[in-house]
């Protein structure tokens, strides 16, 4: 099994990310499971905007592309802003569009037999909302979305302290996460891309 974190801070390295370090909790107990994981703090690379595989010179995304398509799970790792997934985790989404038009030989799209999970850290609510949004996205495109496969913290509204700055609520943050972990690796040994049946043309 082979996992990607896709960590969407807005910090760059090597600012401490706590988002990043509640998806740790989450990349540790797959590890524990037997997969390799692998965090990608995208806000270090060039990521263009577009919808595209490759948006031309300069661009980073084809070498995150490359991985996610290695991946048997993918994790979106997200702080909240304003109650919104971060713009970095948006564009990553909308990158991600470019996968519509890719089939494997027998013509399934190329996510099926990928799970995807989300990880969300932030003072104010809005955690439900980025969990439904960014699986919506990836069910579209082809990704099976586990049974509680996601985790997150908050404190409430208003400011407040970070997630490494208390210890306020991490029992039931961590918990969950790990238990995101164990099922994201339970329904990845289940299927593969040939578990689903060929869409299904258009022409």
């Amino acid at each position: 099994m082979r996992a990607v974190i896709l960590s969407c801070t807005l910090k760059p390295s090597p600012a401490k990310s706590n988002t990043e370090v509640l998806a740790e909790v989450v990349a540790a107990e797959l590890k524990k499971g037997g997969a390799t994981v692998e965090t990608i703090r995208l806000v270090d690379l060039n990521i263009k905007p577009g919808v595209s595989g490759d948006e031309g010179e300069g661009d980073d995304w084809p070498g995150v592309d490359a991985r996610l398509k290695a991946a048997n799970i993918v994790v979106f790792a997200t702080p909240t802003w304003l109650g919104q997934m971060s713009s970095v985790c948006l564009r990553a989404l909308e990158r991600l569009d470019a996968w519509f038009a890719e089939t494997d030989e027998a013509g399934r799209p190329i996510a099926f037999g990928k799970v995807g999970g989300v990880v969300i850290t932030g003072n104010e609510d809005g955690a439900h909302n980025i969990v439904a949004t960014v699986c919506q996205g990836l069910i579209d495109m082809g990704f099976t979305i586990p049974g509680q496969s996601w985790t997150y913290w908050h404190l409430g509204p208003g400011p407040g302290p970070d997630y490494t700055e208390t210890d306020q609520g991490h029992d039931y943050s961590d918990r969950v996460g790990r238990n995101a972990a164990r099922n994201l690796l339970a329904i990845a040994r289940a299927i593969t891309p040939e578990t689903y049946p060929v869409p299904e043309s258009g022409d």
